[in-house]
């Protein structure tokens, strides 16, 4: 037991180590080495758990699907925008989501595969979508598979451009104008009225989320 829990806690160092590295220099620049560096471990320790920098890249990009569970909401668009506000604040708060994301936008990023977290986003973003529509809450030219990806490219672009100008200190601002904006092109006009959208809707839906998780396992890396 004490072996695996050692294992556990070098790997988590490694992937701590890399996504401090990958969000500092960008997928091209960041080198095994100074990834060695960084986590205070030896080659082939790394080499144990990652086969190499494209390993550890998947490792960081799948850092984001964190099992956060939100419960059901009698409003499915709801839940998307409570999805949408627990990953703002996990952007804001864990440098691991941080690094993840400026992976899957580093359009430098020769060779790696950078479609996962956008599938992995759009796919319960469409389940609800899907829902919603079945129980009425979509206005009638709404087509799901659409509107989950304007939902995800839009967000990416908002992100993006929070990171750019402020390293994402008025990313909920952004985010909450984003979904003032959209959602009226989507939702019906009575369920728009009862959606929660406001700023500290983000720190609400993180607390909710991680109500009934270890201290430890809340926040990744405190940027």
């Amino acid at each position: 037991m004490a072996e695996q829990a050692r294992a556990i806690r070098t790997r988590r160092a490694i992937l701590f180590a890399a996504a401090k590295i990958f969000e500092e220099r960008g997928y091209q620049a960041a080198t095994i080495s100074e990834i060695l560096t960084t986590a205070g471990v030896t080659k082939g320790a790394l080499y144990f758990h990652f086969q190499s920098k494209d390993d550890l890249a998947q490792g960081v990009l799948s850092s984001q699907d964190q099992n956060l569970v939100l419960p059901e909401r009698p409003s499915k668009v709801q839940e998307i925008v409570d999805i949408v506000m627990l990953h703002t604040y996990r952007l804001e708060t864990d440098a691991m989501v941080r690094a993840a994301v400026r992976l899957t936008m580093d359009q430098q990023a020769q060779g790696l595969d950078r479609s996962g977290p956008f599938r992995t986003w759009a796919m319960p973003v469409l389940e609800r979508l899907e829902k919603a529509q079945a129980q009425g809450e979509l206005l009638p030219h709404v087509v799901p598979v659409e509107t989950a990806d304007v939902i995800v490219g839009s967000y990416a672009g908002i992100q993006s451009m929070s990171q750019a100008l402020t390293d994402y200190r008025d990313l909920v601002t952004r985010v909450t104008a984003l979904l003032r904006h959209l959602l009226p092109s989507i939702v019906m006009p009575s369920v728009l009225a009862s959606l929660q959208l406001g700023e500290t809707r983000a720190t609400d839906v993180y607390r909710e989320a991680t109500a009934n998780l270890p201290e430890d396992e809340r926040i990744g890396v405190r940027g």
